[in-house]
């Protein structure tokens, strides 16, 4: 995806609102919106900010996941599940 050819400023946007909004949810491609010729906000489909949303957060437990294994905070799989059994029947 070529983000240079997405680029619109701001005034486009407040002339060809539905439009754009249209080309959003068809092409799944973000708009980047300029004031005075400078980057300012980026404008995409709720769809693809809900799948970026997700993305990120999966991406921040695996990095929590890699330090807690560089920490050396890891149990063997069998052990750990011994425990959350023990933890399931005390209740």
């Amino acid at each position: 995806m070529k983000l240079s050819e997405q680029v619109r400023p701001i005034s486009y946007l407040k002339a060809h609102a539905p439009e754009v909004v249209r080309s959003l949810a068809e092409t799944r491609r973000p708009v980047v919106l300029t004031v005075h010729g400078e980057a300012k906000a980026v404008l995409q489909d709720v769809g693809q900010y809900e799948e970026t949303q997700e993305t990120l957060a999966l991406l921040k437990v695996l990095a929590l996941t890699n330090r807690q294994v560089d920490e050396g905070k890891v149990r063997p799989a069998g052990e750990a599940f011994t425990q959350i059994r023990q933890r399931l029947a005390e209740r």
